[in-house]
């Protein structure tokens, strides 16, 4: 690690060694030079001027990138794809002037970046289904266990644990579909030429306009594609990239929710993200255990809603068939999406793998609101006994109030069992209240909700992909 210069801290402390890869320089001139290659092969099976001999060259150098030329090239020529062809002529004295040929820097550089998106999708969209992996084992595992569930951060209703993971799930269930549509609408540039006309191209089959199209559906297979986008300017449309980090938007917000369910819960004492054994929670406050994964995923989320809009702006202002202002905005705001979603998703996955559950806490809490809850149970209990539900409405009423201001104003425990049992008016003992009030009865179908949504819906997903259960270490 150099000291003296900056580091992406993507590089040194979140993103995934494969997802750097993917953005790595080599990956992006490697695949220029699997473009040239296609290029080249498509135009000999046309009956252009090119041998086998020459093909055959190009390949035996594709992945032996003379970097240091190259670098020198570009700074003489300030032109990155001319810097490379120039050095991959060098390796290849015989091919040298079949590289390239007919195509525009684009040609490279779109389907390029195509090619790179299409990759980091996946890979984005297996850890997005990792995640979800994990958080179903966790649902079933406390599908039962009843819980406060907030509305407002004010206590509304019983959920249970399980239940409230199920939203979570839910939201990365969406992304998957979002992530599916753009995969699978994803569009080579192909080879267009300098105003997406192909003139070059036509000039160079003398005018046979069925040899050119044919020449962009070649290229396209070689590498492993069957859909070109169909018309463009020098570029491949922007609003492709403005719907990729879209994509990756709504993923760091399903993760954003999940980061500040689990920051607030952890206030709570409710759960708690993993704590290892020797990590420190505050340099001032040795006692604490701060949501710290749960904050960067929040910090990290908060950076890629932000960054959407930069394509959202680059594709609304290019003129006409191009303008270079989208080039050095794109380097950055691109990668950088997807590595910051990479890193999202890891912490997601870490958090994800060792939820811990405190259920004392949990069932504490719920007792001493169940009470206010249970009190329409309690009434129609009364009422059965022979109570006039009116004149027992009106009760319940004031010992609600009389026990909410004990619990607000004195900081005493909430009384209102007692004062009901107390209350002759009702005919109930403390026990007969006690027997309404088990949290179980008060979390509706959440159990069975878990159930249904998990067997119904995730289960076959993760069985449809294959998803492996990965346990993920972070860097730091």
């Amino acid at each position: 690690m150099s000291r003296n210069s900056y580091e992406s801290p993507f590089s040194s402390r979140y993103a995934s060694q494969e997802m750097l890869e993917l953005f790595s320089p080599d990956t992006k001139f490697k695949t220029w030079r699997i473009l040239w290659i296609a290029l080249a092969e498509a135009q000999k099976e046309l009956g252009l001027n090119i041998t086998q001999e020459q093909i055959d060259e190009l390949k035996s150098n594709r992945d032996n990138i003379d970097y240091e030329l190259a670098e020198q090239i570009e700074k003489e020529t300030r032109h990155d794809v001319m810097s490379h062809i120039r050095a991959y002529g060098a390796q290849c004295e015989k091919a040298k002037g079949i590289i390239h040929l007919g195509a525009t820097s684009c040609y490279v550089c779109d389907n390029t970046d195509i090619i790179i998106f299409h990759k980091a999708l996946k890979l984005i969209r297996e850890k997005v289904l990792s995640v979800i992996l994990k958080l179903s084992r966790f649902a079933s595992a406390y599908k039962d266990m009843p819980t406060l569930g907030y509305t407002h951060f004010q206590p509304a209703q019983l959920v249970t644990v399980g239940k409230r993971a199920c939203l979570w799930i839910q939201d990365l269930l969406l992304d998957v579909e979002e992530l599916d549509f753009v995969i699978s609408n994803l569009k080579l540039l192909g080879n267009k030429g300098t105003t997406g006309t192909q003139a070059s191209f036509l000039a160079l089959f003398e005018g046979d306009h069925e040899k050119v199209k044919k020449l962009e559906r070649l290229v396209a297979e070689k590498i492993g594609y069957h859909e070109v986008i169909p018309v463009s300017g020098q570029t491949y449309s922007r609003k492709q990239d403005s719907r990729i980090l879209n994509a990756l938007s709504a993923v760091a917000q399903s993760a954003y929710k999940f980061s500040n369910d689990m920051r607030l819960l952890a206030n709570l004492k409710e759960l708690e993200e993993p704590f290892e054994k020797n990590q420190i929670g505050s340099s001032a406050m040795a006692y604490k255990r701060n949501p710290m994964r749960s904050e960067r995923i929040s910090s990290l989320a908060r950076y890629v809603i932000v960054n959407a809009l930069n394509p959202a702006i680059t594709a609304s202002t290019q003129w006409l068939e191009r303008t270079l202002d989208d080039s050095a905005n794109r380097r950055i705001s691109i990668p950088e999406a997807f590595l910051a979603v990479d890193s999202i998703l890891n912490i997601y996955q870490n958090i994800a793998d060792g939820i811990v559950v405190y259920p004392k806490v949990i069932e504490k809490h719920v007792m001493e609101e169940l009470p206010f809850m249970a009190t329409e149970n309690i009434l129609m209990e009364a009422v059965k006994r022979g109570g006039d539900r009116q004149e027992l409405h009106e009760r319940i009423r004031q010992h609600s109030m009389a026990a909410a201001s004990r619990v607000k104003n004195d900081g005493l425990p909430n009384d209102l069992i007692e004062r009901i049992a107390e209350d002759p008016a009702f005919g109930l003992s403390l026990e007969d209240v006690k027997g309404i009030l088990k949290p179980s009865n008060f979390v509706g179908r959440s159990p069975q909700q878990v159930d249904e949504f998990l067997e119904g819906i995730v289960h076959p997903l993760l069985k449809e992909n294959q998803v492996r259960d990965v346990h993920v270490d972070l860097k730091t």
